[in-house]
């Protein structure tokens, strides 16, 4: 075996990973799915659903990033996984019961948000005990590809669960899944060293976060983008399993199929990042990336009922290919460039600012495809996501990442002129 697929530890957490991650895809589709076959939901209410599953971020993210810091990675993750599957799989011995309800669907989407939060963080800020410097951008490569793979089945086997056994399969598949990462993760044999540091207050190392990426104007400009990005991205997804299943009358299995084709464009975006990072430079490739699949979101609005869908799926197939390959250069450059003791600390306010846009984006589309139309939202969200181009201006002269100096934190670089 060459490379990363030769280290034990790396290859329990990729699969432990990949397949918790295929189970949550099965249920990025499966939860409204039962939300609108099953429970005859509104579209405000199954934009909720989204909505509710990163609220968390927005509430816990900051405190949680100094908690994950202070403690050993592996064993929040394996507690993380054990609490989601308890959670996921409630819901079909509820809904066996005939006792399954939309508070009951939000209540578990909202818990599983809260341990994704933390089994994040974590998982962030583990990968680079279990492999170096030189291997980080090939790992989160494997990882971002295998997670594209499981966008790619996940919707498919939730459409097909859903046709032969009922939409509720599909989140207890994503049940089964965690148990698998838990046993996969409790394998790992590395052990990181949690330095020991003086024990301020909370809100201080919380401060202290906040004001290394307050301070450091790449990091602003990463962070301004991704909530408007996310903001735009969350929004249009939201609502496209409604688009789907009632403004093209798209059948639940054929929903799953669409998502799936969409998806597979993730796969050649975490194939491709490498080559593009090698050839171009990381922030040219990066820059590339974000600009190509911004405006692929246009198409998704011009689909019709059945072969006119096919618009929808060149569409998230562009946008699943830009947005992943842009997601392994940032990670890396993320991973490389905090300090490993300030990182999960680091991590947390960025993602708060990034991923808390992303329950007001569920909320805001489901109030505009109920207040203006469901067709009519997807223009707006690709709208928007354009718009968010220029926030990416400060790299544009820029050929790669800056990297911090070895035994030394990261300092804010003058811009090239």
């Amino acid at each position: 075996m060459k490379g990363l697929w030769g280290n034990r530890d790396f290859r329990l957490l990729w699969t432990g990973e990949t397949t918790s991650m295929l189970g949550s895809m099965v249920a990025t589709t499966a939860l409204p799915l039962v939300a609108v076959v099953t429970l005859q939901a509104s579209t405000f209410q199954v934009a909720l659903l989204t909505a509710v599953a990163w609220l968390p971020w927005l509430v816990i993210g900051l405190p949680v990033g100094a908690w994950v810091d202070r403690l050993p990675k592996r064993p929040v993750m394996v507690l993380c996984n054990t609490v989601s599957m308890a959670v996921f799989g409630s819901v079909p011995v509820v809904a066996a019961f005939g006792a399954l309800s939309m508070p009951y669907l939000l209540a578990a989407a909202l818990l599983g948000g809260v341990a994704k939060v933390f089994f994040t963080l974590a998982y962030r800020a583990y990968l680079p005990v279990l492999v170096g410097d030189g291997e980080l951008l090939e790992g989160n490569a494997k990882l971002q590809g295998s997670e594209s793979a499981t966008q790619v089945a996940g919707p498919g086997l939730a459409g097909l669960l859903a046709q032969a056994f009922g939409p509720v399969s599909g989140i207890l598949a994503d049940a089964v899944s965690f148990g698998v990462s838990v046993l996969c993760v409790r394998a790992i044999r590395a052990r990181e060293t949690v330095v020991p540091a003086e024990r301020s207050p909370l809100r201080s190392q919380i401060a202290e976060g906040l004001r290394f990426v307050a301070g450091d104007r790449y990091l602003r400009s990463l962070i301004t983008f991704g909530a408007v990005s996310n903001l735009a991205l969350t929004g249009y997804s939201a609502i496209q399993v409604v688009f789907l299943s009632r403004t093209l009358g798209t059948a639940p299995g054929l929903v799953g199929l669409v998502l799936a084709l969409g998806a597979s464009g993730g796969i050649l975006g975490a194939a491709a990042a490498g080559r593009l990072a090698a050839r171009l430079g990381a922030v040219r490739a990066w820059l590339l990336c974000e600009v190509v699949a911004a405006p692929m979101l246009l198409l998704g609005p011009l689909s019709g009922p059945g072969w006119g869908v096919v618009p929808y799926v060149l569409a998230l197939f562009g946008v699943c290919a830009g947005v992943v390959a842009g997601n392994v250069l940032v990670t890396t450059f993320r991973q490389q460039y905090c300090p490993p003791e300030l990182f999960s600390r680091v991590n947390s306010s960025m993602s708060i600012v990034n991923y808390g846009t992303i329950p007001l984006a569920g909320v805001l589309g489901g109030v505009l495809g109920e207040a203006i139309g469901i067709r009519e939202t997807l223009w707006v969200a690709a709208g928007v996501s354009i718009l968010s181009l220029p926030l990416l201006a400060p790299y544009r002269k820029l050929r790669d990442f800056p990297v911090r100096a070895a035994g030394r934190p990261p300092l804010p670089l003058p811009l090239p002129t």
